[in-house]
């Protein structure tokens, strides 16, 4: 199975909300070689790490594509940049932040861009919630750890609300 954690914390031009920006986003999809499958709950997140930018909007994805790992990862920063998406510092606000998480289990290094899984995929609750809705016998390709032990082990130092 492929996944994808879905993240924005401003509204993109033309959009009145983040949650707007990611629905947008997910309906061009197909355009980019992507088939949506399921799509987690919305989430209301606090910034990782803490800051005084805006909360995000955060969901998971699952999804098919014909697309390798590196076309999917590249598709998925022309989408981003279809949004108006920046990168300028790291963790900045952002209006599409398309997170490649996991892509059948492949466990891939440091190749340029790409690391399968994400490599904080463990530790983020804004992930690993969305994921278990889901997924909820998803078991990382890293360690075998099963994603409630996982949620288990958060220090919950961030923030995370269900939307709706």
């Amino acid at each position: 199975m492929i996944f994808i954690g879905i993240g924005s914390n401003i509204a993109a031009t033309g959009f009145v909300s983040p949650e707007a920006t990611i629905r947008a986003a997910i309906d061009l999809f197909d355009d980019f070689g992507i088939t949506l499958v399921r799509l987690s709950k919305f989430y209301l997140t606090s910034p990782v790490p803490a800051s005084n930018q805006p909360w995000f909007v955060n969901c998971v994805a699952q999804i098919e594509t014909f697309l390798s790992p590196f076309e999917c990862m590249a598709n998925l920063h022309r989408l981003e940049c279809a949004f108006q998406r920046v990168r300028s510092v790291p963790n900045a606000s952002r209006t599409l932040d398309l997170d490649l998480l996991d892509y059948n289990g492949l466990v891939i290094g440091n190749q340029g861009a790409l690391r399968l899984p994400h490599p904080r995929i463990n530790e983020r609750a804004f992930v690993l919630f969305p994921l278990s809705d889901i997924c909820s016998n998803w078991v990382s390709p890293l360690d075998g750890s099963k994603i409630e032990d996982l949620i288990n082990k958060l220090s919950f130092n961030d923030i995370i609300k269900p939307l709706n």
